[in-house]
């Protein structure tokens, strides 16, 4: 873990649980090697739930998309914490190299399936962008369930889901593959609201 992220995270851990307390399940889940952690995205302070969540012991590093990186606080925050750009909606290589590199090192890559904040009354589409990786990288998939509605000063659930390693399926494309792993993971975070309860 850098000194940055190591050395904000207890002074974030307290602001943040002052306004929005945390209970966290499923952390026993996490696995100390590699993993694609997965989460549904519905408000600007999943980040930081995600961090606290996943605490010191396992630091993560946030493929986000390009834009974030051209506000300028933001601009010198994100590279701090080693979070990456991504291009939305092209196969930008850079960021699929950076990915598979952390990965490959025994790291952890945070990515939101929907590729944009999706409420709960929209209909939620996943991407295939963590399925190609998982795939490709043999990393597992981590399914996260974040709140979608955050109460202030009261209980904010988040659910950590038990590790799985998609294959592709005889007979499928690569890029069947990809979507049907898509989907299904973006309905194991959804079945993970149901533990939050």
């Amino acid at each position: 873990m850098n000194r940055f992220y190591a050395a904000a995270l207890p002074l974030l851990n307290v602001l943040f649980r002052l306004i929005y307390p945390m209970k966290i399940i499923g952390r026993e889940n996490i696995p100390d090697s590699a993993a694609l952690v997965c989460a549904n995205h519905s408000s600007y302070t999943d980040p930081v739930m995600l961090v606290l969540a996943f605490t010191a012991k396992h630091p993560l590093h946030f493929m986000a998309k390009e834009e974030l990186f051209q506000k300028p606080f933001l601009r010198w925050l994100l590279p701090k914490i080693e979070s990456f750009p991504v291009r939305r909606n092209t196969a930008d290589l850079s960021a699929v190299k950076q990915a598979m590199k952390y990965l490959k090192g025994g790291e952890k890559v945070m990515m939101f399936p929907e590729g944009r904040r999706v409420l709960q009354e929209e209909a939620a589409v996943a991407k295939s962008g963590a399925a190609m990786l998982a795939v490709r990288t043999k990393a597992p998939l981590l399914p996260v369930s974040l709140p979608v509605k955050r109460r202030l000063f009261r209980r904010n659930t988040v659910v950590i889901g038990k590790p799985y390693c998609p294959e592709i399926a005889a007979g499928e494309t690569a890029s069947e593959a990809y979507h049907s792993i898509a989907s299904d993971l973006l309905r194991r975070i959804t079945a993970l609201r149901e533990e939050a309860i």
